[in-house]
């Protein structure tokens, strides 16, 4: 039986050292995320429970191999955002919408590590940079007070395939996205990206 786990392991470290991963990677990367904001604030109510909204990014990465070890910095052009509700006396919904320039810088490990295929995790954080902010309503939550900058984390899975990689990532800010003592909002998202290494 130790014959056989020595043998085993020999021949994962061989396959693995087989793999050709080129030492750097440049590519182009498009998808869709859902978005979702929450907040402690006090007239929240349970029945009026913020929804996921939809939206898109597109841009590009770079990419460091190390053996399994590989690091990813990105830019991309993301929408991000979603719905608050508030009740003062009235229930009040606000649509929010938000367009960023996302800057991850994400640190990975490659699980599987072929030639052709790759199973890989990441994490890192992410810096975001507002280009444009709008909040459809009338309610008490207004685009002023959305910051024009914010820090957050992903982390998540990908896969790649001959020139094409797959990634589905969380997201979560560290920060605030509200500048305002009223809110204490922050946004989630859940990403899956296509992209193609050149």
């Amino acid at each position: 039986m130790k014959k056989l786990t020595i043998i085993l392991l020999l021949a994962v470290f061989a396959l693995t050292g087989k793999a050709q991963s080129p030492l750097f990677e440049l590519g182009l990367k498009a998808g869709v995320n859902t978005s979702k904001i929450s907040t402690n604030r006090s007239d929240y109510t349970s029945n009026l429970i913020p929804k996921a909204l939809n939206h898109y990014l597109f841009g590009a990465f770079a990419r460091f191999n190390f053996g399994p070890v590989y690091i990813q910095p990105e830019a991309y052009y993301n929408s991000k955002g979603g719905e608050v509700n508030t009740t003062n006396g009235t229930s009040t919904v606000n649509s929010f919408n938000l367009k960023t320039i996302d800057v991850p810088a994400l640190v990975g490990f490659k699980i599987i590590d072929q030639k052709p295929f790759n199973l890989r995790v990441m994490a890192g954080p992410v810096f975001s940079f507002a280009t444009s902010k709008s909040v459809d309503g009338t309610g008490v939550f207004t685009k002023d007070n959305i910051k024009n900058n914010f820090f957050g984390w992903q982390y998540g899975a990908g896969i790649d395939f001959l020139f094409l990689t797959l990634d589905l990532r969380g997201e979560s800010h560290a920060s605030n996205l509200y500048a305002s003592p009223d809110f204490n909002t922050k946004n989630t998202n859940f990403i899956v990206s296509l992209g193609i290494k050149f």
